[in-house]
C-alpha cells in the first residue's frame, strides 16, 4: 500500500523521542502525529478504491447517507448536517452526484425552501459496488483486529465528543 520503500524505523516514534529528550512528554505529539500519517494512509486507500466508481469518499458517504434513509430521500439541510458539512460543500457533492445520475432533487412539498434530493437506481447500484471495493480493502484500515477497530473507534469518540461533534 505504501507508495514509497518503507524507512527501517518508525519516524514518529523517533521524532517522539527526540521531542521528549528536547521539549517534554511526547505522548500528544506523537498521537496526533500518527492520526495524522494514518489520516493520509486511510485516504490514498479509499480514493483507490472508490476512483473506478467514479466517486470520492464524500460522495460515496452522501449515497450512503441516502440509502440508509427510510425513503431513500433526505432534505439537503439534514444531509449536511449529518455529514458535517458546510451547505456549500452539499451543494457541491450534489451537483456531481446529479450530474453522474446518482441523485435527483424534487423541492420539498410542504417548504419551499428546502430541497429533497433522492438516491437513484444508479446510485443505488454504484454505492454498493463501491462498498463492495472499500470492505474488501477494510476501508484501508489494515493491520488490526475487529476488536482493535472497535476500540479505536471508542477512543476516537472521546475526542470527537470532547471537540463537539454531539453531545
Amino acid at each position: 500500500m505504501a507508495a514509497h520503500d518503507p524507512l527501517p524505523f518508525d519516524p514518529i516514534a523517533r521524532a517522539a523521542s527526540l521531542w521528549e529528550a528536547r521539549i517534554g512528554p511526547a505522548g500528544t505529539m506523537a498521537a496526533v502525529t500518527s492520526v495524522m500519517r494514518v489520516q493520509q494512509i486511510l485516504l490514498s486507500a479509499t480514493d483507490a478504491a472508490l476512483r473506478p466508481h467514479g466517486l470520492t469518499f464524500a460522495r460515496y458517504e452522501a449515497l450512503v447517507l441516502l440509502s440508509f434513509a427510510r425513503r431513500g430521500s433526505l432534505p439537503m439541510r439534514v444531509m449536511g448536517e449529518r455529514l458535517q458539512l458546510h451547505p456549500t460543500s452539499v451543494t457541491n457533492i450534489v451537483d456531481r452526484l446529479e450530474a453522474d445520475d446518482l441523485v435527483r432533487r424534487a423541492p420539498h412539498p410542504s417548504d419551499r425552501r428546502a430541497t429533497i434530493v433522492f438516491i437513484t437506481e444508479t446510485g443505488e447500484a454504484r454505492r454498493g459496488d463501491a462498498t463492495k471495493a472499500l470492505t474488501e480493502i477494510e476501508f484501508g484500515l489494515v493491520g488490526l483486529t475487529p476488536h482493535q477497530a472497535d476500540q479505536l473507534t471508542e477512543l476516537l469518540e472521546h475526542v470527537r465528543r470532547s471537540a463537539g461533534d454531539f453531545t
